[in-house]
């Protein structure tokens, strides 16, 4: 099932939205500066050209610890990222998704394209696991949260 949601997917504006992910990763190594804006570009392309069955994790979430992406300095990396490309990958998944909402079947590609037009205004700090891994760290987490909250 996933990968004929796949298939279709690429068919409904997913693969358009990947070569756009991917220009921009390939602008942000180009300028040097940029390039862990340009690694997270790469990650989220790839999970834009095949998501079903994929989740984006925040990293701290999956790991139970922060990291230089998951810190202050991802929150910098983040606003950063917005003013110049997330703002514009938001727009073109939302102008996707309302294509894609025009239809029945097109529903639920409308729906992802909203979860990325969410991703793509703050990539950094996050990574793209299966569903079922995600899932298993969250409630890891949470068991964790509860634990911390009864002691």
């Amino acid at each position: 099932m996933r990968a004929i949601g796949n298939l279709l997917w690429i068919l409904m504006g997913g693969g358009l939205m990947a070569l756009l992910w991917w220009i921009a990763g390939i602008l942000a190594f180009v300028s040097i500066v940029g390039i862990p804006w340009g690694r997270a570009c790469f990650t989220i392309g790839t999970f834009t050209f095949l998501p079903f069955g994929r989740e984006a994790i925040d990293r701290n979430v999956l790991t139970g610890r922060g990291d230089l992406g998951t810190g202050a300095a991802g929150f910098i990396g983040n606003v950063i990222w917005f003013v110049l490309a997330g703002f514009w990958l938001a727009i073109g998944h939302t102008l996707s998704a309302l294509t894609c909402m025009t239809t029945i079947v097109g529903i639920p590609f409308g729906i992802q394209h909203l979860k990325l037009a969410g991703i793509s205004m703050a990539p950094i700090g996050k990574t793209i696991v299966t569903v079922e891994v995600a899932d298993a760290a969250r409630r890891a987490f949470a068991e964790k949260y509860v634990d911390s909250l009864q002691r």
